[in-house]
Parts: C-alpha cells; structure tokens; sequence
C-alpha cells in the first residue's frame, strides 16, 4: 500500500524569546523538523522535550538547514548573532523588529554573504501565534519569489501578508500600524484622565469609549481616498475651521479636570498650523503634510 506522505520543510530558528518560543512550538506541533539556538541554553529544554534539536551554537543551527529564521531582540543583536555564521545558500528571515532602513541594510548585508533574505514584521502577541482565530498576522518584504517558496512553512505560526519587494516596507508597515495603535492608546488615556477623579465607572465607561473608537475607525478610508487623489475637501462633514473652533472647549475641560493636555496639544497645534495656511474647507488630511515636510 503506497502512503501519501508529505515532507515537512525544516526550519532553523535563532532566538527563544517570548515570540520565538510560540513560534518554535507552532512548527513542532505542525510537523516541522525544528533546530533551534539561544544565547541561553537552558529555554530550549522545553522545546527539546517536544523534539526540537538543539545546536551548540548560532553557526551549528544555520548549518542545520536552508531555511533560517531569526527573532531576536533587535538588528544589533542579529549582527552579532549572525557575524561568525555561514550564510551561503541560506534562505534567511528576519522577523526581529527594526526601521525599514535596517531592513534594507541588513539585506545588503545577506546578499554579501550569499544569502537569500526576506523581512517581517510580526502584528502579534506571543499569545496569538499558533491561534488563527486571534488574528495574528506578519508582514513580509523582499524577494517575492522567496516568499512564495516559503509561504506555507511561513503561515504555520501566523497568516502572511506580502507588502512589496522593497525589503523595508515590511518594517514600515509594521511600526506604521503600531504608531497608529499608540496614538489611540494616547486618547484613550486622555479619555480616561478626563474622567478619573469623577463618580464614574472606568468599566461602564471602557465600552462607549470602545464602540466610539470602532466607529471612527473607517474614517482611514476617507483620508487615504482624500491623498490618493490629493484633494482634501472631498467628502467632508466636519472641515477643519469647525474643528479648530472646537478645540478651546477640550483644553479647557482638561485644564477643569486637572489633567493635562499634553497628549492633545500637538495635534491641535497642527490643526491651527494647516488651518492658518487657508484650508480651512479641508478635512484634517492636510496635517499629513505638515507632518511630512
């Protein structure tokens, strides 16, 4: 009786962190022939137990096996990591996080070695990886040859996003939503001190706060349509002039709240700038440029 066996691409993984751990056990339980290296030997006990090999060192593991991904603290880290290995004929991936311009150097770099390089940009949390219904995803960059003979073994731990060949734009789009997280962050904590000394239940509060959050989301759209086309009055409801009228009503909440306005204060004073400039029938798309130039 013939048997419908399918090998299973091998993977070398340098790095055993939080993420690189999750993402060790994702090929493990997927039937991945795994070697791994860390600087600290004893995290890779666990992954032994589960059948994982175990290098002696960064070079024995990129030794082991063509494809070799790294997830480690950062480039600096990866340089190191990586300078007393043989790269030549590696397919390498780097899901460490960096700047685009790293990205882009680190690939000259490989390609000087005789590597194969493609760059990621994880949009997860340990917790996410290996759980498709969480939503965890990576952003790849780079050949995209590389990335198709790969993109199955790549989509064990998490789905896959290819964003261009032009190495740096996985990184970009990574610290690009990341930044846009942070800036939400920033007005949720802004929200929350406006309301903190009042008898008012952060946790009633969490969810108008959330589904307000949920219904301004789309506005993305209309501000990338707005640039695509580089007209800014299109479709606006509330323009500029409006909301810069507005925003005195905010800072003095604040300041009747005792929280300070520092988090609001540098977008509103973008918003006075463009408005100053004469355009006051745009949407505020325009503070885009100013943040640009």
């Amino acid at each position: 009786m013939a048997h419908n066996t399918v090998e299973k691409t091998s993977v070398t993984l340098l790095g055993l962190g939080a993420m690189g751990t999750a993402l060790a056990r994702t090929w493990l339980s997927a039937g991945h022939p795994l070697t791994v290296w860390n600087r600290t030997p004893a995290r890779a006990a666990a992954l032994a137990a589960e059948g994982a090999r175990v290098a002696d060192s960064a070079a024995e593991a990129v030794a082991a096996n063509p494809l070799v991904i790294v997830c480690l603290l950062d480039d600096a880290s990866v340089q190191e990591v990586l300078a007393g290995t043989d790269l030549a004929d590696r397919d390498l991936v780097n899901l460490t996080t960096g700047t685009p311009a790293q990205a882009r150097a680190r690939a000259e770099w490989a390609r000087e070695r005789g590597a194969r390089y493609l760059d990621g940009g994880i949009m997860a949390v340990p917790p996410m990886i290996g759980v498709p219904e969480a939503g965890g995803y990576v952003f790849y960059s780079g050949s995209p040859e590389l990335f198709e003979r790969h993109q199955e073994t790549l989509a064990v731990p998490a789905g896959t996003t290819y964003v261009g060949e032009d190495t740096g734009f996985a990184a970009l789009h990574d610290v690009a939503l990341l930044s846009a997280m942070y800036g939400m962050f920033a007005g949720a904590a802004h929200a929350f001190a406006l309301i903190r000394r009042e008898d008012i239940d952060p946790a009633a509060f969490a969810p108008l706060l959330a589904d307000w959050l949920v219904a301004m989301a789309p506005a993305v759209h209309q501000t990338a349509d707005q640039l695509r086309n580089s007209d800014y009055t299109k479709g606006v409801v509330s323009n500029l002039a409006m909301q810069v009228a507005g925003t005195p009503t905010f800072l003095s909440t604040a300041e009747q709240q005792g929280v300070s306005p520092e988090l609001l204060s540098p977008y509103f004073e973008l918003m006075r700038r463009r408005l100053a400039e004469g355009s006051g029938e745009e949407d505020l798309t325009g503070v885009i440029d100013l943040l640009v130039h």
